[in-house]
Formats: structure tokens, sequence, C-alpha cells
């Protein structure tokens, strides 16, 4: 058995940038931002704030979601899949880009008390 489950709270980085397809398929891209705060050791040793930075990729109704609700700032929650892609650069060099497939996504910030969540069918391929 293996799973491959990645949760994720976090402010989303900048606006989604959302491509609609053909057949109606709408695909959406946001940066996640989720920070661990800073602490000390006991020996006085200061390890300080670190952020990392998630790529989520949501397709079909989660984008449609993303393109009229998500804004850079509010803090959303993300379930979904780790994945990988690998890809040549323009110079011939294999990159590897680490995103995260979501199948869920819930609003944490509130607009004039409205609460969004959804669950999307991510089994399409990109």
């Amino acid at each position: 058995m293996s799973v491959n489950k990645v949760i994720l709270i976090g402010n989303v980085g900048k606006e989604p940038d959302v491509r609609h397809l053909d057949r109606n398929v709408t695909v959406a891209n946001l940066v996640l931002a989720t920070t661990e705060r800073a602490y000390t050791l006991q020996n006085g040793t200061t390890v300080p704030e670190r952020t990392e930075w998630h790529n989520i990729v949501l397709w079909g109704g989660l984008a449609d979601i993303a393109e009229k609700y998500v804004h850079k700032g509010d803090r959303i929650y993300v379930e979904g899949k780790i994945r990988t892609n690998t890809y040549e650069d323009q110079n011939g060099i294999r990159r590897y880009r680490t995103e995260i497939l979501a199948e869920n996504l819930e609003m944490l910030t509130s607009r004039q008390g409205v609460a969004i969540g959804a669950e999307g069918n991510s089994n399409i391929n990109s």
C-alpha cells in the first residue's frame, strides 16, 4: 500500500493564473506560502522563520472557484497529492517542477461572511 496525500494551510502568493482549455475545461495555477514560526532552542540558538512556496494546480470546478474567489493574500486550505514533472528548458537542461494536484480547496479568509469549500475531480491530466 502507498499513500500520496498533502494537506496545506497557507496564504496565496499571487493572483491565480487561470486558463480555459478545449471542451470547457479550466485549469488554475497558484502559489501558496506556508510559514514555520521562528523559535529558540534550549541552548539559546534562534531558528529563524522559514517560508516554503508550493505550486498548486486546480482543475475543473476547483479552478472555476479559484478564478472567482481566490485572491493574493487569501488564507486557504488545500488537500491533494504531490506530483513532480520533468521537462527540458530552452537550453536543453532537464528541469523538475514539484506541484500539488489539488483535490479539495477551502477558503479560510471570509469574504463578507461567505464560506466556500469544494472538492473537485482532478482526474484530468495535463
